[in-house]
């Protein structure tokens, strides 16, 4: 019996070994699933939605070519309604996937009639999709004339250029939608590969292959028991009377030469029995360790790119998702950064012009104009490339769109800390990049009120919202007011002014000094005085946790040194002189000092009052009045 379980033993075992190892060799699966289209005609931008990307499970390969230029070509990827704005007027081709057969199907988008007077405006014109691309040689004005160029675009999330678009890995999620394009003048690569990985395990080979080999050690070991207890049962014999008489004696059969003479005895038997399983276990047993080998062989990991997953900025279900993500911003802000630096080298307004807008763009233009002609006028800060320590992006899916940001500083030239950089960026369009309207350094040992998170992003508040216990298009006059008139402005009880260090700096008491020093210095010879009003800048409004906002305003100074008899003059200043060309007058000196500010507003009816959270200011222009 042990003999017949040994034998099924060793059956069994190669069985389950041979399945294993056809498991992961004739019966393994395809290792990715390929679907590819061309598209036709020479479409400059090629949508591909992330329904297409997520029609098989894993993550999206993308392989373009076919590119006229291929360091030009780009791929892109960002939120669905923002690719789409983004295209807004543009004929496009964007990519289906067809289940059945698992194949890549193309269709040109074109565009309805634009409500907007503008490319690019928040206004997002109706694709109509058509099937074929329209004939050449038919083609619009609209379609012939150049495209803009999407490569550079803060919009996107992640952006490849050039021979890092060839083949882009990517994890993206539902509601994100791939953008690839030329340079918006040159067709985008027409042709598209998506690749996605298929599970390619087979759990049951390595229990099959050890289970086979357990089974042909436990066939060997049935086999040797039976063995051994079939030699210990014969044991010796007895001797049983007397001999039977022998038979006749039958002639010798003698074979030929070419006959093998077959062994005889109980001996050569035993031996043949041992021989034949014996051979079989060796046979299995080598058939077993090679199987182990193939198995090691195909199962070790072949090494590939770790993919980056991606996920699109959202908000919960009632609200709209945060203006940019926490990498998306530091990216920008390192674009800002390499702008400011060239623009600041340079001293170029026109490269400034590229980040800048609004008041601090007014601040840098004039700082480089007297750095023209005053050598050791030092420069205005630079913007870092990060970190950051605070993002606060505006949650809207309409422009123009907002976003703070608070970027650590460098220690100065002596190792000294700096304060922190704050920043408010706006996006006008879908077309236009962040521009810093704001550039300020937070005050010393600032409290800053309690933010949403990047993820969830902030409201922005109107500007004549009455929910704050200032309005914000009222809070740069309400701050000028008390810089002329200290404690005599009604504002001043509205305003915590305990560590406000602009008061201290340029406030009613500063001003009333310099007053005193010029009429003691000159006598009644000039008159200096000072006035209050708004500047050009944008009131900006963010919502904090407790109902509160951050407010940013450009309030403006002017300070009008006037000859008040004849004969006298007024000299100006080296800095005004460098600025307005006019070292003195007969007439008088205007200066005019832009202030950027931001303040926390608390809500109405709170026992809190209005904050100064940092500033920058400087002069802006400088002219001879008569």
């Amino acid at each position: 019996m042990r003999f017949v379980l040994a034998i099924v033993a060793f059956v069994v075992a190669a069985v389950m070994i041979v399945a294993g190892i056809a498991q992961r060799t004739i019966f393994a699966p395809p290792s990715q699933v390929n679907a590819s289209a061309t598209v036709p005609g020479d479409a400059r931008y090629v949508v591909i939605d992330s329904a297409v990307l997520n029609a098989h499970p894993g993550q999206q390969t993308l392989s373009i070519s076919g590119s006229k230029n291929a360091k030009t070509q780009m791929v892109a990827y960002g939120r669905t309604a923002d690719v789409k704005s983004w295209l807004d007027d543009q004929k496009y081709a964007t990519i289906s996937y067809r289940p059945g057969d698992s194949a890549l199907t193309v269709k040109t988008v074109t565009p309805k009639a634009a409500d907007s007077t503008g490319s690019g405006s928040a206004s997002t014109a109706t694709p109509t999709a058509t099937p074929t691309p329209a004939p050449t040689g038919s083609s619009t004005s609209q379609t012939a004339a150049p495209g803009p160029n999407p490569a550079g675009s803060d919009l996107w999330l992640e952006e490849y250029d050039g021979q890092d678009a060839q083949v882009t890995k990517m994890n993206l999620p539902s509601g994100v939608s791939v953008i690839v394009a030329g340079d918006g003048t040159t067709p985008a690569p027409n042709k598209i590969l998506l690749t996605w990985p298929v599970d390619t395990s087979t759990p049951w080979a390595f229990p099959l292959i050890i289970g086979g080999l357990v089974l042909l050690v436990i066939g060997i070991a049935l086999y040797l028991w039976g063995l051994y207890t079939h030699r210990k049962s014969r044991g010796p014999r007895r001797k049983s009377g007397p001999k039977m008489p022998k038979l006749p004696k039958a002639p010798k059969y003698k074979p030929t030469a070419s006959i093998e003479a077959t062994p005889r005895g109980r001996r050569s038997s035993r031996r043949t029995r041992v021989m034949v399983p014996a051979l079989l276990a060796g046979v299995l047993a080598l058939t077993g360790a090679g199987a182990g080998a193939a198995f090691a062989d195909t199962s070790t990991p072949t090494p590939t790119p770790t993919p980056t997953s991606t996920s699109a900025p959202k908000g919960d279900n009632n609200s709209p998702a945060p203006a940019v993500t926490a990498p998306q911003l530091e990216r920008i802000i390192k674009r800002i950064s390499v702008a400011a630096a060239n623009a600041d080298a340079k001293n170029d307004a026109d490269l400034a012009k590229l980040r800048f807008a609004g008041p601090a763009l007014q601040l840098r233009d004039a700082n480089y104009a007297i750095r023209a002609k005053k050598a050791d006028q030092p420069a205005l800060p630079a913007i870092p490339a990060g970190p950051l320590e605070l993002s606060l992006p505006q949650a809207t899916d309409s422009w123009p769109r907002t976003v703070t940001a608070v970027v650590k500083m460098p220690n100065d030239s002596t190792g000294k800390a700096q304060a922190p950089l704050a920043l408010a960026l706006v996006q006008q369009t879908p077309r236009d990049n962040y521009m810093v309207e704001y550039a300020i350094a937070l005050e010393p040992n600032v409290k800053v009120p309690n933010l949403a998170p990047a993820s969830i992003g902030a409201a922005v508040v109107p500007p004549d919202s009455k929910l704050l216990k200032v309005q914000p298009d009222q809070v740069a006059a309400a701050y000028g007011d008390i810089l002329l008139n200290g404690d005599k402005s009604k504002w001043y009880s509205s305003f915590d002014l305990t560590d406000d260090k602009l008061v201290a700096q340029v406030g009613a008491s500063w001003k009333q000094q310099e007053q005193a020093r010029l009429a003691q210095q000159f006598g009644q010879t000039s008159s200096l005085t000072f006035s209050s009003r708004l500047g050009s800048g944008p009131v900006i409004s963010m919502a904090t946790n407790d109902s509160g906002a951050i407010v940013w305003v450009n309030p403006e100074e002017v300070q009008l040194h006037k000859v008040t008899e004849a004969g006298a003059q007024v000299i100006a200043g080296a800095t005004t002189a460098a600025l307005s060309g006019v070292a003195q007058s007969n007439t008088g000196i205007e200066s005019v000092y832009g202030y950027q500010l931001a303040f926390y507003v608390p809500p109405a009816g709170s026992n809190e009052k209005v904050r100064l959270l940092g500033f920058a200011q400087g002069l802006v222009s400088a002219r001879e009045v008569q």
